[in-house]
């Protein structure tokens, strides 16, 4: 007989029942981009407002990342513990509600501290928006529809490129930038509450009445066949998990489940971010900085974020083709090169310009399938805390890096130098994840490490330690 988790999984694919609850996550990741890219228009015109200087203008990104980095590990707790829906919801609601306000500010200080505030929510929607969409997509899509997800960071960040240029005659042009997420934010807030709980969260806690009710429902609107099935057993690394009461506790978890995973998903999400944050929140600077006007430098990091779409249309078409781990492998490096290589021509202009087009083409072929990647290695009851703090430890060196970059990379090593750096450390990671890891291409979930070690998941005790000593990769 089929378990619960096997009937959720073998769906046939329906876009009025699936395909709502992915749009929503669309829409989510798409105000995430559009956040995370404004901060790189923010930069040099709240430097004029308020007379910034380049240490200054730095924190402008960092402030508004490192609040991501927070949100990332509470939420992806929250969602492990509580549920995906409430998360699903509360995460932008306390984004729109923040930027709303961080468009008032008055100074310097209080934008800061609201943009945080504002990231601390924002920051919850990568784990959670994955977590709720793998959870619900049928085992034979997952891949493509969780590459999909990507497709909407460069029309996000595209958007934002665009309001900026538009706005930038305007008056306190950026509160109107930030002013403008605001409406559409909320509006998707208010159409999440209406979204099911995931039933694989459901039945992994033990409440297999709402389960059940969650699942008919499924069978009946996709049209399946009505199956019996039963729920199986609970892992005990949920159970012990309701007894830890900290983020940090629930990080032992994530580690003690497989180093070896863990430590790919943090590498591969902080070296590829890294690459690809650096570029985003100083691009505009960099081009300014190299004689280029206003209107050019921002219509050249929209450019940059524009051909992105094409570059997840092509991880769409082969993640599940080609492997999660090749895409990776290849397209990464080549996006990180092609960086370098923009930076060392950077004064010849044109040969530049198209060098910034082909990285940003490459690094979205790159970041869909990453997400997709990491958001498989976990089991159910980790998927969202181990997203989330894999996305969080992201985070935080991305939030580092903008006031890293222009205060110390940039002016000691140079343009290029610094990017190089960067290029040699997201190699070696790669590296790591070729040895360390399994391909996740058409495995089921919760059962993708199994294939690799005989260890599923090491319980842990009250205090985080390990409960029995099996075998780890």
């Amino acid at each position: 007989m089929k378990t619960s988790e096997q009937i959720v999984q073998e769906l046939p694919w329906r876009w009025s029942v699936q395909g709502r609850i992915v749009i929503l996550g669309w829409l989510g990741y798409m105000f995430d981009a559009w956040d995370v890219a404004l901060n790189g228009y923010l930069t040099p015109l709240l430097g004029t407002q308020f007379d910034l200087s380049t240490e200054q203008r730095g924190w402008v990104a960092s402030a508004n990342l490192i609040g991501m980095a927070v949100g990332a590990v509470v939420w992806g707790t929250i969602a492990d513990r509580v549920g995906r829906k409430k998360s699903f919801t509360l995460t932008l609601l306390i984004f729109a509600l923040f930027s709303l306000l961080g468009a008032l500010s008055p100074t310097y200080t209080v934008f800061l501290l609201l943009r945080f505030v504002a990231g601390f929510g924002l920051g919850g929607c990568i784990p959670v928006d994955y977590a709720m969409v793998s959870e619900f997509s049928p085992s034979k899509q997952r891949g493509r529809v969780l590459a999909t997800m990507g497709l909407w960071w460069p029309v996000g960040a595209t958007l934002a490129g665009l309001t900026a240029t538009l706005l930038l005659p305007v008056e306190g042009n950026w509160r109107w930038m930030l002013s403008l997420m605001v409406l559409p934010a909320l509006l998707l807030f208010w159409v999440r509450r209406a979204v099911p709980e995931s039933p694989l969260y459901l039945a992994r806690s033990g409440r297999e009445t709402e389960a059940r009710q969650v699942i008919d429902d499924l069978v009946a609107r996709t049209g399946a066949k009505v199956e019996s099935y039963v729920f199986a057993p609970r892992p005990r690394v949920r159970r012990e998990a309701r007894r830890l009461r900290a983020a940090a506790q629930q990080l032992k978890l994530v580690w003690a489940f497989n180093p070896k995973v863990t430590s790919v998903a943090w590498l591969l999400t902080i070296s590829i971010l890294m690459v690809y944050y650096a570029a985003l929140s100083w691009m505009p600077s960099i081009l300014r900085a190299e004689g280029y006007g206003e209107q050019a430098a921002f219509g050249g990091t929209t450019v940059m974020t524009f051909v992105g779409i094409f570059g997840v249309l092509v991880s769409i078409a082969f993640v599940d083709v080609v492997g999660r781990k090749r895409i990776i492998g290849i397209s990464a490096p080549l996006a990180a090169v092609a960086l370098v290589a923009f930076a060392v021509l950077l004064s010849h202009g044109g040969p530049s310009v198209l060098l910034l087009a082909v990285f940003g083409f490459l690094i979205q072929v790159t970041i869909p399938v990453l997400y997709t990647f990491v958001s498989e290695l976990y089991p159910t009851d980790l998927r969202a805390s181990g997203f989330g703090w894999a996305s969080s430890a992201g985070r935080v060196a991305t939030g580092l890096s903008p006031a890293l970059f222009g205060t110390l990379m940039w002016p000691l090593l140079g343009l290029s130098m610094t990017f190089a750096v960067l290029a040699v450390f997201l190699a070696l990671t790669v590296i790591w994840m070729f040895v360390a890891v399994p391909e996740t291409k058409g495995k089921e979930l919760d059962h993708i490490t199994e294939d690799r070690t005989e260890l599923s998941v090491a319980p842990l005790d009250a205090i985080g330690k390990p409960t029995t000593h099996l075998p780890r990769t």
